[in-house]
């Protein structure tokens, strides 16, 4: 078994923090058995190179290694890609096609931002983990491949499971041995080691004199926060060894090559959305219950108006305006033909009858009316209706037609009305 100094000099892996120490120890453990690997960390901290260190100390260090970003295939395809499909499958399709799992038979396979799997992908990959059956697009025959599967992810299982993106058992079927890398903001001793050696690389390549940092620039360099980790660090090091002309760099000159170096605490982007999201939600929610309160107070004093002035016919039409202002649409002539008794329904019984000469006994039940809608008191909307509909039938002698008409409804919703108050 090789030592983790020997892997790190073998793979060029830069620095000695205990937690990496420990996580390639792992690797070197878990490599010459057959049990799937879950690599976990954040973006940039070199996640790759931990299935690379596997597959290389396993007994299937002969066969292919094939490194899959899950991420980068589009959701249509995935499915195309890791199990292969047959002719004619899909649009496209021309010919039978092998996938990463048939071609990687007897080697290893890299999910890298496994993640990222669609659902329909994520119960496929657990029934190769179970038993290393897979099915091809398009077919109905079932294959049989012998890989190892060795998975990375920089998401947070637990909160992806918890949200219903991530199947639980797969999760535990990936995690056999999971293996963390830490980010590079918790590796302070190896962060300037690592800008060397990146210098002294970039230095080589563009041949040009190798780039150092002033005592100032190198506390700035341990204090910053590095969210991109090792691929952030390495980037920053390549710019400034092409960009600057002055060969020693100090904290002035770096700071500019840094984003938002003047604050290292981490910003809390989530809850604020949250927070604003449903802040937003409950203005507008608040808005529409003002909005209908206004509308019934209007509909409120038109009735009274109607009990003072005594003109029925304007204040019908207000009143009618304002109802369908409240259900938020403007009902039409179509709205109220059988082919539609569930418009007919919701307006129905709040349509005023048309030719009513108005007295004051009925102006008083017409403000109660409105009293009881702005009350939500669903019981007295019913027997105002019950009222009405006893009323047109009686100055129509019991003609459903002439009532309907009267009742702006169908003569279809009146008789339904009818049988259902046992009229």
């Amino acid at each position: 078994m090789e030592s983790v100094q020997a892997i790190k000099q073998r793979f060029g892996i830069i620095g000695n923090d205990l937690k990496l120490n420990r996580a390639l120890e792992k690797a070197i453990q878990v490599a010459p058995t057959d049990i799937s690997v879950l690599v976990t960390g954040e973006s940039g901290v070199g996640k790759e190179a931990v299935p690379k260190i596997i597959h290389s100390l396993s007994h299937r260090k002969h066969g292919k290694f094939i490194a899959v970003n899950c991420g980068a295939i589009p959701e249509g395809t995935i499915d195309s890609e890791l199990f292969g499909h047959e002719k004619g499958a899909f649009t496209g399709a021309t010919q039978t096609r092998s996938g990463y799992f048939e071609e990687a038979d007897g080697g290893t396979i890299f999910l890298d931002e496994v993640g990222e799997l669609p659902l329909t992908t994520q119960v496929r990959l657990l029934r190769v983990l179970e038993n290393g059956e897979f099915i091809k697009v398009g077919s109905s025959k079932v294959q049989k491949t012998n890989v190892r599967i060795v998975a990375a992810t920089n998401v947070k299982m637990i909160e992806a499971i918890e949200k219903g993106k991530f199947r639980e058992d797969l999760y535990y079927r990936l995690s056999t041995v999971e293996i963390h890398l830490p980010p590079l903001r918790d590796r302070a001793e190896d962060i300037h080691l690592l800008f060397r050696k990146f210098a002294a690389d970039f230095a080589q390549k563009y041949k040009m004199p190798t780039i150092r940092l002033t005592p100032d620039a190198v506390q700035l360099l341990l204090k910053y926060r590095w969210s991109g980790n090792i691929r952030q660090l390495r980037n920053i090091a390549e710019q400034i060894s092409v960009l600057e002309q002055e060969r020693t760099i100090s904290a002035e000159t770096l700071r500019s090559y840094l984003p938002d170096a003047t604050s290292n605490l981490p910003a809390v982007v989530g809850n604020k959305k949250a927070e604003s999201d449903f802040s937003n939600e409950r203005e507008i929610l608040y808005k529409v219950l003002f909005d209908m309160k206004s509308d019934l107070n209007d509909l409120k004093k038109l009735t009274m108006e109607l009990m003072q002035n005594g003109n029925s016919q304007k204040v019908q039409e207000e009143n009618q305006s304002l109802i369908n202002k409240i259900y938020r649409e403007e009902p039409t002539d179509a709205e109220f033909t059988e082919d539609n008794n569930e418009v007919e329904e919701d307006y129905g019984y709040l349509q005023l009858p048309s030719h009513q000469h108005v007295t004051p006994a009925t102006a008083e039940d017409k403000y109660h009316f409105a009293e009881e809608i702005e009350e939500e008191e669903t019981l007295s909307l019913q027997d105002k209706e019950l009222e009405l509909i006893k009323k047109a039938l009686e100055r129509n002698n019991g003609k459903r037609k002439n009532a309907a008409a009267e009742l702006g409804i169908s003569e279809r919703t009146l008789y339904r009305k009818i049988k259902q108050y046992n009229l």
